[in-house]
C-alpha cells in the first residue's frame, strides 16, 4: 500500500501558474479559475502558507490578471517569477524551495493544465515533493485537454483534489483559533465554489 499523504500547512506552499491577462479570452473557465485562486489566497493568508507565482513571458502575455488579489498576501507571496520555461520550476523557484526545506507539499493551480501545470507537477514530483492539483483550479484553451492532463499527473503520483477539500485538509479541525474565520471564508465562497465546480469539474468526475 502506498504511503498516505496529508496536507500540513507548516509543510505546504501554493503554486499559482501563469494566470495572465492575455490568456483570459482563450482559456476555458478562466473567470471560474480566478474565483478558486482568490479563495485559496484567502486560505493561504489565514494559515500562513507561502505562495509562488509565475508569469509566462509577461512582456508578450501581460502580468497576472488584476482580478487576482496578490497584494493581499503581503510577505506570503515569496516570489513572482517571469519565465520562458513551461514548468514553474525555474532556477529562482528551486532556490526559494531549497531555502525552505520544511516545504514538502505543493498545492498547484493555474493554466494550462496540459502544458505548464503538467510540466510543473512532473518536475516537482521528480524533486520528491507531494503535488496536489486542484481540479477546480486548472484549465486549458481546449477543455478536452484537462481530464487527460489530470489523468497523466495522477498516473505519476500527483493527487487530484478540489479547492475546498484541500482547504479543509489544511485546516485539519474545528478546534483551532482560526476556525471561525476559516468557516466564514468557506461560507462566503460557497456560491463561487459551486460555480467553479460546475464549470470546471462536472465533466471530470470519472477521474
Amino acid at each position: 500500500m502506498p504511503p498516505i499523504v496529508k496536507l500540513d500547512p507548516a509543510r505546504t506552499a501554493f503554486f499559482l501558474c501563469d494566470m495572465q491577462t492575455r490568456f483570459k479570452p482563450a482559456i476555458y473557465g478562466f473567470d471560474e479559475i480566478v474565483l478558486t485562486v482568490n479563495k485559496m489566497l484567502k486560505i493561504a493568508k489565514l494559515l500562513n502558507i507561502p505562495v509562488v507565482v509565475t508569469e509566462q513571458n509577461p512582456k508578450g502575455l501581460g502580468p497576472t490578471t488584476p482580478e487576482i488579489n496578490l497584494d493581499s498576501l503581503g510577505d506570503l507571496r515569496i516570489l513572482t517569477v517571469e519565465k520562458v520555461l513551461f514548468s514553474m520550476m525555474t532556477p529562482d523557484v528551486k532556490a526559494q524551495l531549497q531555502e525552505r526545506p520544511h516545504i514538502r507539499s505543493v498545492v498547484l493551480f493555474g493554466i494550462e493544465s496540459h502544458v505548464c501545470v503538467l510540466q510543473t507537477a512532473l518536475d516537482l514530483l521528480d524533486e520528491g515533493y507531494d503535488v496536489h492539483v486542484l481540479a477546480d483550479g486548472v484549465s486549458s484553451c481546449n477543455p478536452e485537454e484537462v481530464p487527460v492532463a489530470l489523468s497523466r499527473m495522477q498516473q505519476v503520483g500527483a493527487y487530484i483534489t478540489t479547492s475546498e477539500s484541500a482547504a479543509f485538509q489544511l485546516q485539519r479541525g474545528a478546534g483551532t483559533a482560526q476556525f471561525k474565520e476559516f468557516s466564514k471564508i468557506i461560507k462566503d465562497e460557497k456560491d463561487n465554489t459551486t460555480r467553479a465546480m460546475q464549470k470546471l469539474v462536472q465533466f471530470r468526475s470519472s477521474l
